[in-house]
């Protein structure tokens, strides 16, 4: 689900920036454009670590004196497969099913894929219920959630989940 990448990206730098504080606002900008973001084949970056090489920029020949530098990085990115187990916290219940957070992760999980002995109540607060109603899936609790199926988009992730199998389900109450 998390791992560490070396990525590539083209930069480009203002000449105001050339200098001793070049290699600093390199650093600055990267983050502010990696950090946050999906790529489709990788997944969403979570956090730069740290640059590798920013080699020789190259001027760019539309006569605005920006420089254009490739800059290789060290990233955490956040990449779910199918088949995964993940631990989420649901964030709202309803009768179609529930949608969960893992991370940068947006997880559905429909009513097909819940237990079919468990059941909807919009009694109070909306909850799927266990047929001796001792528990009770509900915003805050925390699920173990096996991805079905995933998209990625430009900001976010989103997954299709199930609870259907052995060891999956509520794993606590209410946070």
């Amino acid at each position: 689900m998390f791992y560490l990448l070396v990525l590539k990206k083209d930069l480009d730098v203002t000449p105001r920036y050339f200098g001793k504080q070049l290699k600093d606002h390199i650093v600055e900008k990267l983050i502010a454009e990696v950090e946050g973001t999906c790529h489709a084949k990788y997944g969403y970056v979570v956090a730069m670590l740290k640059m590798q090489n920013y080699g020789e920029g190259k001027i760019r020949s539309d006569g605005t004196g920006y420089a254009t530098f490739t800059v290789q990085y060290q990233a955490i990115v956040c990449r779910p497969y199918k088949g995964e187990v993940v631990d989420a916290v649901v964030t709202s219940v309803n009768k179609m099913g529930f949608f969960a957070d893992a991370g940068p992760l947006n997880i559905f999980v429909s009513n097909h894929l819940i237990p079919e002995d468990w059941e909807f109540n919009a009694i109070g607060d909306p909850c799927y219920q266990s047929p001796e109603a001792d528990a009770r899936i509900m915003e805050g609790c925390e699920v173990r959630v096996r991805i079905m199926g995933t998209k990625i988009d430009q900001q976010d992730i989103f997954c299709i989940g199930s609870i259907k199998d052995d060891y999956l389900g509520l794993v606590a109450g209410p946070v």
